[in-house]
Parts: structure tokens; sequence; C-alpha cells
């Protein structure tokens, strides 16, 4: 009975106190979630805007356990390498203007 849990994956929209986060769900579904154990063990950084992974208990679907934090498609920020040559892009591009 313990495994007898529902996995879905969702974006963080709100955190709250004490490693709590507000959760929306691919379906819509919102519920509130905390990080389990071994991702709190780690130091595992959840921010809003991130996708996680959520199991949730059939018999109380309010209420979830973060397990896992997803890969973003897109980073936070730029890698160094990018920005160095969007800067080249666009001084070579005010070179060809003048």
């Amino acid at each position: 009975m313990a495994k007898d849990t529902i996995e879905m994956e969702g974006v963080v929209r709100e955190c709250f106190p004490n490693t709590t986060f507000r959760v929306e769900c691919d379906n819509g579904h919102e519920l509130l979630a905390y990080l389990a154990g071994k991702m709190r063990r780690f130091y595992i950084r959840v921010l809003p805007g991130d996708r996680v992974t959520v199991e949730i208990s059939p018999y109380d679907l309010t209420k979830g356990r973060i397990t896992r934090r997803l890969a973003q498609g897109g980073s936070r920020q730029q890698a160094p390498e990018e920005v160095e040559d969007t800067e080249t892009e666009e001084s070579t591009s005010e070179a060809e203007n003048e």
C-alpha cells in the first residue's frame, strides 16, 4: 500500500517556508508539495518556474512530495561562450551598417 503513489510532472508556481511549494501539474491540478528527504539532504534548490516530478497519494490529491527537479529546456543564464558570441554578432552587424 505504501507504494501506491501517482507520479506527475508539473511546474513550481510559488515557494513557502519549510521547503513547501505550490505546484501546478500538467493537467492543471494545483497542490502543495514538500521536498523529499534526499533533496533536502543534498541541498537541491527548487525555484519558481522549475519543472519537477511530484508523487501524490491516491488518498489525498491536494498534497504531494517533490522527488526530482527536471532538467530545464533552456538554462536560467546564458553560458559565457553564448554571451560572447552574441556580443560579437551585434558588433559585426553594427560595423556593417556604418
